[in-house]
Parts: structure tokens; sequence; C-alpha cells
């Protein structure tokens, strides 16, 4: 993962975005969108997106951007990280 400015890389073999959040908006192959902890359709094994820059891949994947706080050091932190914040966001 390299810094530039205020932005990071995506860390190689992580995924944790594609699996800790919840999607609500259609996916290929995933219409409902995913729940929270289950690994997205779309992520390859590699843990790479396979829809990555084409137009659909849902909306909400191209707004969650890599970030110290979000990825921290390791794929256990980051999917933490993201866990916390599904629970915080999640509808009461």
């Amino acid at each position: 993962m390299t810094a530039s400015a205020s932005t990071l890389d995506c860390r190689p073999g992580c995924g944790a975005c594609c699996t800790a959040p919840s999607i609500t908006s259609p996916i290929p192959g995933m219409p409902r969108g995913k729940p929270a902890g289950v690994r997205c359709i779309q992520l390859g094994e590699d843990n790479r997106c396979l829809i990555f820059g084409k137009p659909e891949r849902p909306a909400f994947c191209g707004g969650l951007q890599p970030s110290e706080d979000m990825c921290g050091s390791n794929r256990e932190q980051a999917i933490r990280w993201l866990t916390d914040l599904e629970h915080a966001t999640a509808p009461a």
C-alpha cells in the first residue's frame, strides 16, 4: 500500500471492503446486493474486484476509497474497522 497525498492504493490480496460492508444496490450476480460479512461474488480469487471501473459496479463501491483509518496495517484491521462502521450506521 503506497501513500500519495491523502489517498492510498488498495492493499494487494485484501478485499476487506468487498466483504465487510453490506451493499444494498444490485451487483452483477447479486441482484439484491449483499449482506455485511458476505464475500461479494465479483471479488476474484486474488481479492481484486472483477468489475472495477465498469459501469455495473455499484456507486457505493466507487465511493469507498482506501484510507489509513479504514485500511489499518493489515486485512484484519480493515475488516474490523469496516464491521464497526457497518454496526454504527445500521438502522435501529
